[in-house]
């Protein structure tokens, strides 16, 4: 349903605007309580916002350590998906959260692919088939504290590749 909207909306608004508005209307993120607050044209820069309120306050009165999570965890897949394209498979692998501090107040954290990194991607999979990704974000306040630091795993492989690949291992 998602993929059919998002082709539709793309023939009267940019990719920056279906990115940012997709993810702030779709309900199953806006139950984050995370929001897109900036994406770029190319879809190489996201950055979102996590307000502390009544949605996400936990026991002790700060921000929940999983609306933190849930908030950061589809970007990276989902901005890798649009900039690659059809050709590709993209997975989320592997996620974690290492909490430093208590998020008292709103908190940020930003999702960057450079030019390089998906030039980078396209060789290997080019090459390889398939390959897993790295990539680390900061979560941080309005003072630049850190608040989390995230780690995810990102899974990419050639679209032909991968169906071969799972044909293999049903016989």
């Amino acid at each position: 349903m998602y993929k059919a909207l998002t082709k539709i909306l793309k023939t009267f608004f940019t990719d920056a605007q279906v990115y940012k508005y997709g993810f702030n209307l779709a309900p199953m993120y806006r139950r984050s309580t995370g929001r897109v607050i900036e994406v770029s044209d190319d879809l190489h820069f996201v950055k979102i916002k996590i307000p502390l309120n009544w949605k996400n306050r936990n026991f002790v009165g700060t921000i929940f350590g999983g609306s933190m999570l849930s908030a950061t965890d589809p970007i990276y897949m989902i901005q890798l998906m649009n900039i690659l394209g059809e050709d590709y498979i993209v997975w989320d692998k592997e996620a974690s959260i290492n909490y430093k501090r208590p998020g008292k107040e709103t908190i940020y954290c930003e999702f960057t692919f450079t030019k390089d990194e998906i030039k980078t991607i396209k060789k290997n999979i080019a090459s390889d088939g398939e390959m897993n990704i790295l990539k680390t974000s900061t979560l941080i306040d309005k003072k630049g504290n850190t608040i989390a630091e995230l780690r995810k795993t990102i899974y990419v492989a050639n679209k032909t590749f991968f169906k071969d690949k799972r044909k293999q291992k049903k016989q």
